[in-house]
């Protein structure tokens, strides 16, 4: 894996993130994750000036890993790289935005689902994949199902994470990072509750560390 996909590994939680007021919270909501020992984000174009709270937090937190997600057209990865972003993840497999992400030389973590995908995936020469919608497309299940042709790959399932099976996510080599929105919520960030956000994102990262260790042994 690329120097980028080792380090999400390592934090082990990808935030994603839907800003209503970039211009208001993306610093604060930056601040708490990196305190909360979380410097990642994935900003979701499914909002209005997702390129601008991009900019923001990276001006503010240089070190902080911060990147575009619900990305869909070739427009949107051009933001992200006129913004600063460090990678881009798209809801599901288009080869048109994972070439034009090559070719721009930008990270890309397309949405996969199916042997279909993982496929396209493989060919493209990728390593770490989204799995997506992971809990309704059956989870850790399906994971472990799809890693056994394609044992190459790191996964990072988003859609129904939270704190609750984390864990069991985590337990499993195969996962590189999960993606999730419970430490993000709308409450959260609209209500400022920047405290919150960064205990819960302790908390994530006592799960990640427990987890890694249970496989490591």
């Amino acid at each position: 894996m690329n120097e980028l996909d080792t380090k999400i590994m390592e934090i082990g939680i990808v935030p994603v993130v839907k800003l209503n007021h970039p211009e208001r919270d993306a610093v604060a909501l930056a601040s708490a994750l990196c305190d909360g020992g979380v410097p990642v984000a994935e900003i979701t174009f499914r909002a209005a000036g997702a390129d601008t709270a991009i900019h923001t937090m990276k001006e503010s937190y240089p070190g902080m890993i911060v990147g575009a997600g619900t990305v869909t057209t070739k427009e949107h990865i051009d933001l992200v790289i006129r913004a600063g972003g460090d990678f881009i993840v798209t809801p599901g497999y288009d080869q048109e935005l994972v070439d034009y992400a090559k070719k721009k030389k930008i990270p890309i973590y397309p949405g996969c689902s199916t042997a279909t995908d993982y496929h396209a995936a493989l060919k493209s020469g990728l390593e770490l994949i989204k799995f997506f919608p992971a809990e309704q497309c059956g989870g850790l299940a399906k994971i472990k199902a799809l890693g056994a042709p394609f044992p190459m790959f790191r996964i990072m399932p988003t859609g129904g994470i939270s704190l609750k099976n984390l864990g069991d996510y985590m337990k499993s080599p195969l996962i590189a990072a999960c993606g999730g929105s419970y430490m993000v919520t709308a409450e959260l960030i609209d209500g400022q509750k920047w405290d919150e956000i960064r205990e819960i994102c302790v908390k994530s990262r006592e799960i990640v560390k427990e987890a890694r260790e249970s496989w490591r042994k």
